[in-house]
């Protein structure tokens, strides 16, 4: 992850440490660090070569005696807006920091002034990019105290594999000792807090804080199911009140993906239930008897429990996942991939208790004929009239054990993938870019769902045997088993695998539009 570029001079130091009273006397030997950085913060040639009165005459810090914060960030805006109006655009930047020596991307500049500019003008005039530069240091402080595991001010090769383990992420030794020297001015292959800084400062984010932005939420895209690991949102999201605007605009994207792939949903259970040897049901086939049973408007039977799901099930998990992490005691702001196996699991188990009676409800609307129902609460009516309220919990038991394959195979394989898309690719930047991301997502979710089929069709077809069965005996989970590979074989355990994978690509791809539109619509920042 070594990067060509040097720091510039100017950009060493921009914020006079000595006026900090956060980080005022915070490690051994921090004055003695902070003083050689500031005074190397401005030099004289500098200023003559833009036209400033040269460095005996700027104001001056009480403390330190070097150029004070405010003048310094004067002189940078100034050498950064080049053509003199009086703002930053991308334009700017591009010429700007080229001239101090700085390499940034085009992308990694839009991030920039997007993330600073507050009255949307596509430019920063001086108090938006004072605002940007102290709210960016801000963070790059909280990151730079998670990574010093010692808390001694430095940050080493073994903090910086720790940090990246927790994520999920292995790198090598030499490996880190590379991001260490693409950051290390003076040698010593740790970095200090000014280090840190002057590397980081125009840069939107990069190695490892990258890595926590752009991977951490990895399972917000709805595919259907409902056995995915919870996503965590970092402190500041739960402070500021993020977290649940990040839940609203993911539930919306679900609510839209699922509609709109709710056909081929419909069709899976059909399959599931009503499909046998005797019986084939191929694609097109159920697609027209559904037509023919019940018109057009009969593909999206179902559809409406399974929406109205969503944002239970979703405010369930998320509190559960929550409290189980305070159980199992970990301090640490993101879990270890075992740590969110068990956690989103249990998780799992407890927002899927909740909701099941909402499940079985969704398995009888979609294989009711025309008229048989007038709707959800004249479904759930019947059944408890006629079958009691066990009827409810049809098919629990698989659904529950369910959850583990999917959940384990899901982050598995996700981070695998991570693993080999950052050891492979990520040289100048972690981000992986949107296509990246939806692949290594709809790659592990689909392979979590192929583990976890046969389990499903059990608990499908136990939902629905009072129905096809009209009183006769039911079989249990183990039983169905036996039946299913006695007279369909093997295959009989994957009816409907072909519509259920057939949705999972337009299922990611919608949802990733609709959240991306929320997310701006709700003023939520982008990642």
């Amino acid at each position: 992850m070594q990067r060509r570029s040097f720091v510039s001079p100017l950009l060493s130091g921009v914020f006079c440490q000595c006026r900090s009273e956060e980080y005022q006397g915070s490690y051994p030997g921090a004055s003695g660090m902070r003083t050689t950085s500031m005074h190397s913060a401005l030099s004289s040639e500098h200023f003559s070569e833009h036209g400033d009165e040269p460095s005996a005459s700027l104001h001056s810090c009480e403390t330190c005696g070097g150029p004070d914060q405010e003048h310094r960030l004067k002189v940078l805006f100034q050498i950064l807006d080049v053509n003199g109006d009086g703002g930053i655009c991308v334009n700017d930047l591009t010429i700007g920091l080229r001239k101090l020596g700085v390499h940034r991307t085009q992308h990694e500049l839009r991030k920039i002034v997007k993330a600073g500019d507050k009255d949307l003008d596509g430019q920063l005039d001086f108090e938006e990019f004072v605002h940007y530069l102290r709210d960016h240091e801000k963070k790059l402080r909280l990151v730079f105290k998670s990574l010093d595991k010692k808390n001694d001010g430095r940050i080493d090769s073994q903090e910086i594999m720790q940090s990246l383990r927790d994520l999920g992420v292995h790198i090598s030794e030499q490996q880190a000792e590379k991001i260490l020297k693409s950051m290390d001015k003076n040698g010593t292959m740790t970095i200090d807090w000014n280090e840190w800084r002057d590397y980081h400062l125009l840069h939107p984010a990069d190695n490892i804080p990258e890595i926590i932005l752009y991977w951490k939420h990895s399972t917000i895209f709805d595919v259907g199911e409902s056995l995915m690991v919870p996503d965590e949102f970092t402190a500041e999201e739960k402070d500021t009140g993020m977290w649940w605007r990040h839940l609203v605009a993911g539930g919306g994207a679900g609510a839209v993906s699922r509609t709109c792939t709710a056909p081929l949903d419909r069709l899976k259970v059909l399959m599931q239930v009503l499909a046998s040897r005797s019986n084939t049901m191929c694609i097109a086939g159920g697609f027209s008897q559904m037509i023919r049973e019940g018109g057009v408007r009969s593909l999206w039977r179902g559809n409406g429990i399974n929406v109205l799901k969503i944002a239970p099930e979703s405010a369930i998990k998320f509190m559960a996942y929550e409290q189980i992490k305070r159980v199992i005691g970990s301090n640490q702001e993101t879990l270890g991939i075992l740590e969110r196996l068990v956690a989103g699991s249990l998780a799992g188990v407890i927002a899927q208790s909740s909701i099941y009676p909402m499940e079985v409800l969704k398995t009888r609307l979609a294989l009711g004929k025309t008229g048989q129902y007038s709707g959800i609460m004249d479904c759930g009516k019947r059944i408890l009239q006629k079958e009691g309220l066990a009827a409810f919990y049809k098919g629990y038991i698989p659904n529950m054990l369910g959850i583990i394959p999917y959940a384990g195979i899901d982050l598995a394989v996700y981070e695998t993938l991570k693993n080999s898309w950052l050891q492979r690719f990520a040289t100048d930047s972690a981000d992986p870019g949107v296509f990246v991301l939806l692949a290594c997502g709809t790659m592990s979710s689909t392979c979590g769902q192929l583990a976890s089929y046969p389990l499903a069709l059990v608990r499908t077809r136990m939902q629905a045997q009072a129905a096809t069965l009209d009183g006769g005996p039911q079989m249990t989970m183990s039983g169905l088993f036996r039946h299913i590979l006695r007279t369909e074989g093997a295959t009989g355990l994957y009816r409907g695998l072909a519509p259920n994978f057939m949705k999972v690509i337009p299922a990611v791809s919608i949802s990733y539009v609709v959240y991306e539109n929320l997310k701006a619509t709700l003023g939520v920042q982008s990642r």
